[in-house]
């Protein structure tokens, strides 16, 4: 384990950025320099003797000699300090503890936001970034119940699953952390620009990349090292023969964190990964957010106010007579707005102004080509009526 400490010296941290923007230099270059030369400000001012004869390779060592006439560390740590992003060494005590348990430890990893002790109950949930409006009613309902429960949601911010989980735990008035493929201040895709803005506010945006990085493919496999790398474990929701998901899975079971599968149709190419994690026994085949309580041994910790269930649950009811003809209409697979209104016999402007209002209540969800499935059970006392 590294030595800890509470905030590591400004003017020792700008050689870290420094070094951070210099291509080849990762955990092996940082433990080196730091074993050769004590400090990593005196690694800047080596020579390239100096360099291999404290453990780093060839190209490493060329590299740092090449990069560092183009880096300022004073300019790094400037615009780290007027950004808002804060700069976390692995010798931060707000570095992520499980995060300098795993093999391949980000030396720096930057963070808009704030990670709090209670992050440490975590659980990274992953899928595709086409998930089937099945996958999509699952990951909305699995990551609200683990908010509830007092859990905080890691993902990647991506399209699909990955966003589909940090709104729904938002929604549940919890936390989530998105870990990204890019600078915590180039959010992409950019369509989540405004997701990003309320996770900063209830959780974190975190990266081993420089700000001003942009996403790169390359990034976005190691960045899933780090989403398994500091939660308890990870759930795939939904995930093809190649999904990326299965990238998480795989860094999660190298690091001794728990595998978790959603089960799918045989038949649906969507979930042919997961129910192969399944059947491999590489990953533990879950209902409900409960399964994974358990398996965790985690006790469900409830993190709203009984008045904000009541609010919640008062949502679920239909309003009146034309909101629940259309709720009776939409089902847990996709019906088109024209074939609600036909059966409904409501003219079109009361069935979408109705189903704008119980997507905003979470009783429904458009997905895609003005496609409506249901989310949630409608409660036991409305079904009694």
């Amino acid at each position: 384990m590294l030595e800890s400490k509470a905030v590591m010296n400004p003017d020792e941290l700008k050689y870290w950025l420094a070094f951070n923007r210099i291509p080849h230099i990762g955990r092996v270059s940082f433990q080196r320099m730091e074993a050769g030369f004590g400090v990593l400000s005196a690694a800047w001012k080596a020579g390239l003797t100096e360099l291999r004869g404290a453990g780093l390779d060839k190209r490493a060592a060329q590299s740092v000699a090449t990069h560092k006439l183009r880096i300022d560390p004073d300019a790094e740590l400037e615009q780290i300090q007027g950004s808002g992003i804060q700069a976390l060494t692995w010798h931060d005590d707000a570095y992520p503890r499980r995060l300098k348990e795993i093999y391949d430890t980000p030396p720096v990893l930057y963070m808009r936001g704030e990670l709090i002790p209670d992050d440490e109950r975590s659980i990274a949930v992953v899928g595709s970034r086409r998930p089937s409006p099945y996958g999509r009613e699952v990951a909305y309902q699995l990551t609200h119940d683990l908010s509830r429960a007092g859990v905080t949601i890691v993902s990647g911010l991506a399209r699909g699953i990955d966003s589909e989980a940090h709104k729904s735990a938002l929604k549940a008035g919890g936390r989530t952390v998105a870990v990204l493929g890019s600078g915590v201040d180039v959010i992409y895709p950019p369509e989540n620009r405004n997701l990003a803005a309320r996770i900063v506010e209830n959780g974190a945006l975190l990266s081993e990349h420089p700000p001003k990085t942009g996403p790169s493919p390359q990034h976005f496999p190691r960045r899933n090292r780090i989403m398994s790398g500091i939660t308890l474990g990870s759930v795939v929701v939904e995930a093809g023969a190649k999904s990326g998901a299965l990238l998480t899975a795989r860094h999660a079971l190298e690091q001794n964190r728990e595998v978790f599968a959603v089960p799918g149709r045989i038949t649906d190419p969507a979930s042919r990964g997961a129910n192969r994690l399944i059947r491999e026994s590489a990953a533990k085949l879950i209902l409900d957010y409960k399964d994974v309580l358990e398996e965790l041994n985690l006790s469900y910790t409830e993190q709203q106010s009984e008045t904000s269930e009541q609010i919640e649950m008062a949502a679920l009811f239909p309003k009146d007579e034309n909101e629940a003809a259309i709720l009776s209409f939409v089902t847990y697979d996709p019906v088109h707005i024209d074939e609600v209104i036909r059966s409904s016999g409501l003219d079109i402007a009361m069935v979408s102004g109705a189903l704008a209002m119980m997507e905003l209540k979470g009783m429904v969800s458009q997905v895609g080509g003005m496609n409506y499935i249901r989310l949630k059970e409608t409660p036991a006392e409305y079904q009694a009526t």
